[in-house]
């Protein structure tokens, strides 16, 4: 029992049937009331976006905040938040707590409310599927719609400073958000976070559990920053429970 990520490990999942043992994934409860207490998925993805930040910060040349010094004024970095889950939101309030102007980016309406309240300007494309019947994650759209996300994730993307990218949709590909070509676009120094790694990742040039410099722009693929957090507290433990 525990975070098997049995879409994405099909050969675990392949042997455990084949030996015929019963094996339990937290993450696949349903994140309902009910099951809040054990919504392990809901707090690993709020670490996963803290993280985020801190490590684009680590990456980033520049400064979050908005600096006045004698030689002059240093404007605050623009970040950009592709998906306001609670990974997303999670990195539009640590962003926001270093001084940084936000955006974030989502298909989904309900969010807009969540997203305002944490400081952050709220951008979407009209006539996005809904996600009612979902639990919260992403949803397969259709072309005309994902050919404007494209276009206006393209503009949103190449002005900004950091891109933190959280779209996952369980049991498929990550949706493709930002092509290649608008990496070459953006500016030399800009970083991209990319939490969809493990499945394809967000971002085309993503390379999972690797970090990669294209153009001058630095891409973080990384799905695994919340477990990071608990291998370490581990290593520093004498004893250690799975």
């Amino acid at each position: 029992m525990g975070l098997l990520n049995p879409h994405n490990n099909k050969d675990f999942t392949a042997k455990l049937k084949k030996r015929k043992q019963k094996a339990f994934a937290l993450e696949m409860l349903p994140r309902t009331s009910i099951a809040q207490s054990m919504d392990v998925l809901s707090a690993m993805a709020s670490l996963a976006g803290y993280k985020s930040v801190i490590l684009a910060a680590n990456h980033f040349a520049g400064y979050f905040p908005m600096l006045t010094t004698a030689a002059g004024t240093v404007p605050p970095a623009k970040v950009l938040i592709l998906g306001a889950g609670v990974a997303g939101l999670q990195a539009i309030a640590t962003a926001k707590r270093l001084g940084a102007v936000v955006e974030a980016f989502d298909v989904r309406k309900a969010v807009k409310e969540e997203v305002e309240s944490l400081g952050a300007k709220f951008i979407m494309v009209e006539g996005m599927q809904s996600d009612a019947d979902t639990g919260g994650y992403a949803v397969v759209q259709k072309d005309e719609a994902l050919a404007a996300q494209r276009e206006l994730i393209h503009q949103k993307v190449v002005k900004a400073d950091i891109v933190i990218t959280t779209a996952s949709i369980p049991g498929k590909a990550a949706p493709r958000l930002i092509e290649g070509a608008t990496v070459d676009a953006m500016k030399p120094g800009a970083v991209i976070i990319d939490l969809a790694a493990a499945s394809g990742g967000n971002c085309e040039l993503t390379k999972n559990e690797e970090v990669i410099n294209h153009s001058g722009v630095t891409i973080i693929g990384d799905s695994q920053l919340a477990y990071a957090l608990y291998a370490e507290r581990r290593a520093n433990c004498s004893v250690s429970i799975f």
